[in-house]
């Protein structure tokens, strides 16, 4: 995480007021968490593989999120994988949960409990109720929650940069 740059709340209202959609400017925070946590040792399957970051159920990026597809955070190349409820979500590092999964939230924190997955999603209380981080629109900007002991619990280390522009941390 060392020499990583986050681009700051400011520069994201900026461009809310410039017309970016909801969904680029929640992709690009995707991107820049990525820069900001530590998976264990173990989480990749060597040091070329690619953070694999997967959208489970409706996918409501419109393709924006393909546009962190190649670049890099924290040394590894980002890969997007669209997945269902069904299928290895253990197989990501990060899982946004869309809000078409709201009736099997439980069931998909529970099929990732103890892996290193950082989940993230945006239906109320998700931090709350098993996932790690929360993306809310307010005033045209992106605020988010972190539940830091559910990304300990996972053996993911957030930066205290992330946690200190967070709009609240559980712990």
């Amino acid at each position: 995480m060392a020499g990583a740059t986050l681009i700051p709340i400011r520069t994201f209202q900026a461009e809310a007021e410039k017309g970016s959609s909801e969904y680029e400017l929640k992709a690009a925070f995707l991107y820049n968490f990525a820069k900001f946590v530590e998976w264990p040792v173990g989480a990749f399957p060597d040091k070329g593989a690619p953070i694999v970051v997967g959208v489970v159920g409706d996918d409501p990026f419109n393709g924006s999120l393909d546009s962190v597809v190649g670049k890099s955070a924290n040394g590894r190349q980002v890969a997007i994988r669209r997945l269902s409820a069904s299928q290895d979500l253990r197989s990501c590092h990060m899982l946004f949960v869309s809000s078409s999964e709201r009736k099997r939230l439980g069931e998909i924190v529970a099929s990732v409990d103890g892996a290193s997955v950082l989940t993230v999603g945006e239906m109320e209380g998700f931090a709350s109720n098993g996932g790690m981080i929360t993306l809310t629109m307010e005033d045209n900007k992106v605020r988010f929650e972190i539940n830091a002991g559910m990304a300990r619990r996972a053996r993911l280390k957030i930066s205290s940069k992330l946690l200190s522009l967070a709009k609240r941390v559980i712990d």
